[in-house]
């Protein structure tokens, strides 16, 4: 309690001033030394006896402070949930305001939120993806940029998200657009923006005409560079750049006459680069800072007739440790020879007497050769005699005329490109590329094993899909954003009577038009052109579409308008005309079926009642024959005036039971739930029986049994159709036994339901009998003799399911039948539930 108060600020003194925690406190002994037995000194026992009251006293006054505490916690928890609602209500404001600024920027913006793997994506896609792409394929940076800058930006996201390490670039599209592309993360989640930077690359320079036969060389093994890079002619004036030094000078916003290479270093440093390489034989490497802040490298090389240099962010070390000693190389090679190093493709320098100049690291890498072997003077041939010796050559039957005929690569006037298939699987492009007139060659190895591989597969892949549309029964037309048609299948050709050469050519969907019209002059035109605004919609927020067209020849065609990720649209058709007509006529016949039905049910009713009237006066003057009223009756009238009585009294009992399945199969029967005492029901059917059942003279009546336990539980059901189901079972069970035999009725309980078992000692029951006796109007006959028109059990079934029972018909042995109906004692609470 202390602990608590000091929490609160208040010290014990103060709380229990404001509580009244002292008064409750000082109650017990306010009582003691208030009771003149409890304060003189008094035994043990009383002082027992007081404090359960103490006690009791202390627990209450606890209780009260308790409860006054709690009540104050509510309020204080309902305030602080009001003010949570508030903020974020504020908070859903503010963001919904927010992705509105983002979406109209013109630009992309891509966020991945911690523990996300799926990115959001604002702004507007067409400010740097083609038009009619989706926003989302921004992020397939293949399908926009080159294999190696797409490569490029793959790394620097992923630096991003691993190390927080931010980063600025800018990259060429596949359109020749120049888009400016920043990576921060913000409070944990990972922002990109891709924005069309503001000054577009221009066309390269044009170099002086006598200096290109002497930096062709230079200009062709930096234009394959990710870095910087750029050459100089001997006055220092920049006369050639690749792309990734374009992209750094429009981050930079670097300005440039028209026709000339943005400067990124000041005159000052561009004398002192040039005096440098003047005092240096190779290679040379300075150390700067970038604008950014970030440390970079820029190496220079001097060639024929002016200087080179590539800017790397990280310093890296070209010295001639790093590929062994150098070697003699014809002149021009040498000055050229260090750039090689920087880039990770296989290459090797050979001069015109055929032997190894200068190679790369990647180059004894990908071989697995000894640099030192390398740099002791090789040629090529002893080269590839070593390759040959360890496998790493494609095998060839002749390799003498197979070496030769590659030789032959130092009197090339172009470059030429040969695939080198390995025995271990690899598959390399060997490109080589002649130096100089006098002879030397540069060779350029790329393994395209992976290349070759998603070319395979995206054949493979090509090849099932095509196989696959040509399977379907479906016409399939897919549209590009451009509204051409870019795949199709056979059945489309069929569909609308149109060429399948002309689908190839990937026509326009107007052409299409055209050509359907001419196919189908009476509506071919109007219905592509309707079918066509599907096509050339590019809302993004579009739904597909479906509907089915009548053409003038009377086919009947249901088509599917599908817009695909990619932006493109798929179209598909189905002549539905047979199905459409078994539909049609099994429509017609299904409500032919239920005119019938109805009649059926009207007919049956007003037969029913129709035959009531006469059925009455049968009855009537029956009973007044056997009561003797008009006369005495001689024994064999009397036996007459029986069967007249017993017959009408069974006429009546099959006209009620038609009435009844009338108003089941109607839905208007309705039960009429009491409490019921299940002996008076077995009495009223066993009188009802009696009374329809006249065995004549030679018969003897059937010995019927009834047992009926005790400890019945209370029966609630409409006892008029529990009566008749009573009566049907017994009924039936006579018609199938032979006269004088016994028929068994047995009443059971349940916890929660009352069986009643009806059994019989007739001929048996077959399995196909067994599926019709519960079908209406089904003869029913044993021995060849007709006993009855099959309506019995047809009318207990209805009235046990209306019930929520369950009938079930057993063969007994040697002979006989059993009937169980199993009813809910409480029949009403269960068809009330399923109601």
């Amino acid at each position: 309690m202390v602990g608590f108060t000091e929490r609160q600020g208040m010290r014990p003194e103060q709380f229990r001033n404001r509580w009244g925690f002292a008064t409750i406190q000082a109650a017990p002994i306010a009582l003691i030394s208030a009771t003149p037995v409890l304060s003189a000194p008094v035994a043990t026992a009383q002082i027992m006896q007081a404090a359960p009251v103490a006690v009791a006293i202390g627990a209450l006054g606890f209780g009260f402070i308790a409860s006054l505490l709690i009540r104050r916690a509510r309020r204080e928890s309902g305030q602080a949930v009001d003010s949570a609602r508030q903020q974020m209500a504020a908070m859903r404001a503010n963001l919904d305001e927010h992705e509105a600024l983002l979406a109209g920027i013109p630009e992309l913006t891509v966020i991945w939120r911690e523990k996300s793997g799926t990115p959001s994506i604002f702004g507007q896609g067409e400010t740097i993806l083609p038009k009619g792409r989706a926003s989302e394929t921004v992020l397939d940076y293949r399908t926009w940029l080159t294999p190696t800058d797409a490569e490029y930006l793959s790394r620097h996201i992923a630096a991003l998200k691993s190390t927080a390490r931010p980063f600025d670039t800018s990259l060429v599209s596949l359109e020749g657009v120049l888009i400016r592309i920043s990576g921060r993360v913000l409070g944990g989640v990972v922002v990109i923006r891709f924005r069309k930077a503001a000054a577009q690359p221009q066309t390269q320079v044009e170099t002086d005409t006598r200096q290109i036969a002497d930096i062709a060389s230079a200009e062709a093994i930096l234009g394959l560079l990710s870095k910087p890079a750029f050459v100089r002619n001997p006055d220092g004036v920049l006369v050639y750049a690749n792309s990734a030094y374009w992209i750094l000078a429009e981050q930079l916003e670097l300005s440039a006459r028209p026709g000339e290479v943005p400067e990124f270093f000041t005159n000052d440093d561009v004398s002192t680069h040039l005096e440098m390489l003047k005092k240096s034989s190779g290679p040379t490497n300075l150390e700067l800072t970038m604008p950014s802040g970030s440390p970079a490298d820029l190496v220079l090389f001097p060639i024929e007739g002016g200087s080179a240099a590539i800017l790397r962010e990280q310093a890296i070390q070209i010295t001639e440790a790093s590929v062994g000693q150098p070697l003699v190389v014809e002149e021009g090679l040498e000055k050229v020879a260090g750039i090689i190093d920087a880039i990770a493709t296989p290459i090797a320098i050979f001069g015109r007497d055929q032997k190894l100049q200068y190679f790369n690291k990647a180059y004894c890498e990908f071989w697995e050769l000894d640099p030192n072997w390398l740099n002791s003077g090789a040629d090529e041939k002893a080269i590839l005699d070593r390759l040959r010796t360890r496998n790493q050559l494609p095998s060839e039957v002749d390799y003498r005329a197979w070496r030769t005929d590659h030789l032959k690569s130092y009197a090339l006037n172009a470059p030429r490109e040969e695939p080198w298939y390995l025995p271990d699987g690899r598959t390399v492009n060997v490109k080589a590329v002649p130096v100089s007139p006098s002879g030397g060659i540069v060779y350029i190895y790329e393994d395209i094993s992976e290349r070759l591989a998603l070319e395979s597969r995206y054949n493979a892949l090509n090849h099932v899909q095509s196989e696959t549309l040509n399977a379907l029964s479906e016409g399939v037309a897919v549209f590009g954003t451009n509204g051409r048609l870019a795949l199709h299948n056979p059945r489309l050709s069929a569909l609308w009577k149109l060429p399948m050469n002309e689908l190839g050519l990937r026509p326009h969907i107007d052409q299409l038009a055209e050509a359907c019209a001419a196919a189908m002059p009476e509506d071919g035109r109007s219905i592509w052109e309707n079918l066509k605004q599907g096509i050339i919609d590019l809302n993004p927020t579009r739904a597909d579409k479906s509907g089915r067209l009548v053409r003038a020849d009377g086919r009947l065609i249901d088509y599917a308008i599908t817009r695909l990720p990619d932006g493109q649209t798929m179209m598909t058709f189905v002549d539905v005309t047979e199905s459409a007509s078994y539909q049609r006529v099994l429509k017609e016949r299904n409500d032919a079926l239920v005119i019938a039905d109805r009649l059926k049910d009207a007919f049956v009713q007003n037969v029913s009642y129709e035959l009531r009237s006469p059925l009455t006066n049968i009855i009537g003057f029956a009973d007044l024959l056997a009561s003797d009223t008009a006369g005495v009756l001689n024994d064999k009238q009397r036996a007459y005036t029986d069967y007249i009585r017993a017959s009408s009294q069974t006429l009546g009992v099959l006209i009620d039971n038609i009435l009844d399945l009338a108003t089941a199969d109607a839905g208007v029967a309705e039960l009429r739930f009491e409490l019921l005492d299940i002996s008076n029901l077995v009495e009223r059917a066993r009188a009802g029986l009696a009374g329809t059942l006249n065995s004549g003279e030679s018969e003897t009546p059937i010995n019927l049994k009834v047992e009926i336990e005790n400890n019945l539980p209370p029966f609630m059901a409409d006892g008029t159709r529990i009566i008749q189901i009573l009566y049907n079972l017994l009924s039936n069970a006579a018609r199938f036994s032979e006269p004088g035999s016994e028929v068994k009725l047995t009443v059971s309980g349940r916890p929660d339901r009352v069986v009643f078992t009806v059994e019989d000692e007739g001929a048996g029951i077959s399995e196909e009998m067994k599926r019709a006796l519960f079908q209406r109007f089904e003869g029913q006959s044993v021995e060849g003799r007709q006993r009855g028109a099959g309506l019995g059990l047809a009318i207990v079934k209805t009235f046990v399911n209306l019930h929520g029972g369950t009938i079930s018909l057993e063969r007994r042995e040697p002979k006989g039948t059993r009937v169980i109906v199993s009813l809910p004692a409480n029949a009403q609470e269960i068809v009330g539930a399923a109601e």
